[in-house]
């Protein structure tokens, strides 16, 4: 393959065509072009390969037969028809059994946004693979067999930590050379491997994962002597065989026989001896930061991995993640309804460690009659051990969390500690996507009140209230506030006062305060401060700031500010100062300077600064420049640059520029860049570019990049671009990426599709995705569908959003749907909402509302409700309110509110009660105040 594409590039080069001139030529599509020339893309098709041949005026038949000997067609494959396996390059590495790894969410992504990116149900892409000290030696093997040489290794590792992964990747230098891979595996492993060893030919890698299959049971002995045989015969060589073992099977072939016992293992150890090769559990730090480096250049699945997984232990998670998912989507009925009760206690706000009792208590309503009419006696027990049964390794959906003796707080948990679950992180992930409209049944709020601890029951009394489930709300809130937390009776208290029950939110915050609570203490300071109570407010404020926070002082002194007692004011101010909390004074100094006090707002600047604070400084100068009081400006500036203020230093900088004093603008500046503001000599730079002083600018741009400002060469390049020098800013935007710069390269990938060279546009403006930024890709969408090239304008706007960018798609959808291309528009919102960004369909929604198509907008609303946004939901709901379908909209309004959003059954009450007054008639029916009746979706 590698030589078929050879000659095809330099076919190319020869005929000095462009890719985009020879696809027009050949008459082929420009992906097909640059994948047929690309060497790490599959195989291009034999009409692609002479379409070609005959453009650039190649042998045409040369080139299809080195096609069809790299795929194993043609001539010789009929000559080696005999011969096991097949090139290495036609393998999918899932076919030889490498776990699919876990899909990373798409960025933003909500319920379902990832629904049908896969709807084959094997993992797509496999993440990017981190070398570690077994792969050196994988390479050196690899490289002897090249050289002609019979090898083979077995790696040794438990289960899914990276065993064939590693053996795949290893093998890859081998398919540019044309070896064959074969798998033994039909009609069973051994009888495969027993009926075809000796017909391996020569440059095939033999494929024996799971080992075990082949040297365990009653012909392992055989297969090894078989292998042995391979591996020693010279007229086969060179072959490579390759295989993984779980360490307990290697210690049992290895394991030499008792005195006077037979010995079952004598060959496969004899063959394996040697030839172990052992994989850690865990990533080390060397291959954490490369996991990382991958990660931060766009690699999500490492990035979800490292994000998710402890201990280093990121191929255990990559690999069961989908397991955990096949485990959840095929679990018996009690299994799964533990598993969603704690998908919704942890997306709902209770800790990571759920109570066996509340697991259990809880699942009862998520069963149907009849799943709970079948129950058995003893089903916790049951579905508690079949829930904690692990995969690959360590991963459990529900893993039992043992508590420390240390962590026992009384004498009963000492003695009978509760056994608590935690859920599988990717498994609560999984939950928050595609549970999030789904609201909890009874079972579940009273399980919560039954057993979860004040703060937990706090944030479910929150979460009950959102989704109107009063009365849930209340007793959740009661219970909470009987156990005196003092942060808990605060959140209840601002819950209260929300609802408007202010009597009891003040006599809760009482009761907190009375506990020494600061957030408690300024708020009844504030209260007292309102009611006139000014002494008192004092002392509560004051209390707040000797346990350590001052910001009650500051906000009484705003207020007696406002009040007009600036004495007063002062004095507070003062005292939070001396406490180290400058800002009420600033906040004073900028009122007064804002009101025409000047003298007394420098004052107040002059005593922040005292402290150590010379940010009021540089405020009211800001303020004075802004009115045209310069010279009052300039002397708060030096003020605040005499004590080292970087911001201060910045703008006398520039003044020094303007007046044309460019060495003491330079020393001032590098003074800010010392002080941590490296943006004063970007300002300086800017300004010698836009004066024309080009060397200058760019010397002060690189030293902004050694003091830490990596965009100033970029800024520098596009006022260059701006005044036309396109080359120079090409030259500073290429020097800029080349340091790493993403956004560097996306502006060089539109001036490089601006100068009509599409394939190295998006060669940029893949590369920087990689490095982190897919807006680049992005907007070199948004420039094809300017130019009328959709279909490339749609296949880049897509790479843009599986790299986390889904803005392209948006705007080309509500492009082609002001154009009036309502079907292109709409699937276009589809895939961006299908990779997290259903917003997309609500724009159109509008548009189409606007235009007076209601039912098209309402359309796009209910998918946009499917995608996850609980808005749509609740604007579909008053569409249908609007239309007069006020069965179907409360429906929809209580479906809202099951997700978090009340605010449509809000409207609906509004709407009724102000029918009902107009019509003078009482309310006949309306949303009611719980919606605790409401069927809920299991």
């Amino acid at each position: 393959m590698a030589e078929l594409r050879a000659r095809l590039e330099a076919g190319r080069i020869a005929r000095r065509l462009n890719q985009t001139a020879l696809a027009r030529k050949a008459g082929l599509g420009r992906t097909t072009v640059s994948r047929a020339l690309s060497q790490s893309a599959p195989a291009p098709s034999a009409d692609t390969v002479g379409a070609l041949g005959r453009v650039l005026h190649l042998d045409v038949p040369a080139l299809l037969g080195l096609l069809d000997a790299a795929c194993g067609r043609g001539p010789a494959a009929v000559a080696d028809a005999g011969r096991p396996g097949q090139a290495i390059q036609l393998w999918d590495p899932h076919d030889l059994e490498v776990h699919p790894a876990a899909e990373a969410p798409a960025a933003g992504s909500g319920p379902g946004a990832a629904r049908d990116r896969n709807p084959g149900g094997r993992a797509g892409a496999l993440p990017a693979y981190v070398r570690r000290p077994h792969d050196e030696l994988l390479v050196e093997l690899v490289a002897s067999a090249e050289d002609g040489n019979n090898g083979m290794a077995v790696l040794v590792g438990s289960s899914s930590t990276g065993k064939t992964r590693a053996c795949w990747e290893a093998v890859q230098p081998l398919a540019a050379a044309g070896w064959r891979l074969w798998h033994p595996f039909e009609p069973t492993r051994a009888d495969a491997a027993l009926t075809s060893m000796r017909r391996v030919a020569p440059r095939t890698v033999v494929w024996l994962n799971d080992a075990q299959h082949y040297f365990g049971g009653e012909n392992g002995e055989r297969i090894a002597a078989a292998v042995h045989g391979l591996l020693t015969d010279a007229s086969r060589s060179p072959v490579l065989i390759v295989g993984t073992l779980w360490p307990e099977s290697a210690d049992t072939y290895m394991a030499p026989p008792r005195s006077g016992e037979p010995d079952p293992h004598s060959q496969v150890r004899g063959l394996l001896a040697g030839r172990l090769i052992a994989l850690p559990d865990s990533f080390d730090g060397t291959a954490i930061k490369e996991a990382e480096a991958f990660a931060a250049a766009g690699d999500r699945q490492l990035a979800h991995a490292l994000k998710y997984s402890d201990n280093g232990r990121l191929t255990q998670f990559l690999a069961g993640a989908p397991e955990l998912l096949r485990r959840y989507s095929t679990a018996s009925p009690p299994v799964r309804a533990m598993l969603e009760v704690a998908m919704d206690a942890r997306r709902l706000g209770a800790g990571v460690h759920l109570p066996a009792r509340f697991i259990e208590q809880a699942a009862e309503d998520y069963l149907s009659d009849e799943e709970y009419d079948d129950l058995a006696d003893n089903w916790p027990d049951r579905a508690f051990a079949d829930v904690t049964r692990p995969v690959h390794g360590r991963l459990a959906p529900l893993r039992r969390v043992r508590p420390r003796t240390a962590q026992s707080t009384t004498p009963a948990e000492e003695a009978a500690p509760v056994p608590s679950y935690r859920l599988a992180d990717y498994l609560e992930q999984h939950g928050r996507r595609r549970r999030a409209r789904l609201c909890p049944p009874e079972s579940f709020w009273q399980a919560a009140h039954d057993h979860l601890s004040p703060e937990e029951l706090t944030s479910l009394a929150e979460a009950a209230r959102s989704r109107h489930r009063f009365q849930w709300a209340e007793q959740l809130a009661q219970q909470a506030s009987g156990s005196g937390n003092a942060n808990v009776l605060v959140r209840i208290a601002e819950i209260r006062r929300t609802d408007g029950a202010l009597n009891e939110a003040d006599r809760l915050i009482q009761r907190a305060a009375e506990t020494g609570n600061t957030t408690a203490l300024i708020s009844l300071a504030i209260a007292r401060e309102n009611a006139g109570r000014r002494e008192e407010a004092e002392q509560l404020a004051q209390r707040a700031a000797e346990a350590g926070d001052s910001k009650g002082l500051g906000q009484l002194a705003e207020m007696r500010e406002s009040h007009r007692d600036p004495k007063g004011a002062e004095e507070l101010a003062l005292r939070a100062a001396s406490l180290g909390n400058t800002s009420p004074l600033i906040r004073l100094a900028e009122a007064r300077e804002l009101a025409g006090a000047h003298q007394s707002a420098e004052r107040l600047c002059q005593l922040a600064a005292n402290a150590g604070d010379a940010t009021g400084l540089v405020r009211v100068a800001a303020i004075r420049e802004t009115i045209g009081a310069r010279n009052g400006a300039q002397k708060l500036y030096q003020l605040a640059a005499r004590v080292g203020n970087a911001s201060a230093l910045v703008r006398l900088a520039v003044q020094r520029e303007m007046a044309g004093d460019r060495t003491g603008a330079e020393q001032l500046a590098w003074q800010a860049a010392n002080a941590g503001q490296s943006f004063a000599l970007v300002r300086l730079a800017e300004m010698r570019e836009a004066a024309g002083a080009h060397e200058a600018a760019e010397k002060l741009a690189r030293q902004a990049i050694e003091a830490g400002h990596r965009f100033a060469l970029v800024r520098i390049a596009t006022i260059r671009q701006a005044a036309g020098d396109h080359k120079g800013a090409e030259r500073l935007y290429r020097q800029a990426a080349e340091s790493g710069n993403p956004s560097a390269t996306a502006r060089l990938t539109e001036m490089t599709e601006a100068a009509g060279e599409p394939e190295a546009a998006e060669r940029l403006a893949l590369h920087a995705a990689k490095a982190g930024n897919p807006s680049a890709l992005a907007r070199l969408a948004d420039q094809r569908e300017a130019a009328r090239d959709p279909r490339s304008a749609e296949k880049l706007a897509l790479l843009a959003a599986e790299a986390g960018d889904t803005s392209a798609l948006a705007r080309m959808a509500e492009m082609r749907e002001l154009t009036r291309d309502t079907e292109g528009a709409e699937r276009l919102a589809r895939q961006a909402a299908a990779a997290g960004n259903p917003s997309a369909l609500m724009r159109l929604a509008d548009i189409r509302e606007a235009a007076g198509d209601t039912n098209g907008a309402e359309k796009l609303a209910r998918l946009a409700a499917d995608a996850g946004d609980i808005h749509a939901l609740a604007r579909v709901a008053m569409m249908r309110a609007m239309a007069g379908d006020t069965r179907q909209a409360e429906q929809l309004a209580r479906l809202a509110a099951d997700a978090g959003n009340p605010s449509a059954l809000a409207q609906l009450a509004e709407r009724k009660a102000a029918a009902a007054r107009n019509d003078s008639r009482p309310m006949l029916h309306g949303p009611d105040s719980d919606a605790s009746a409401v069927p809920v979706a299991r």
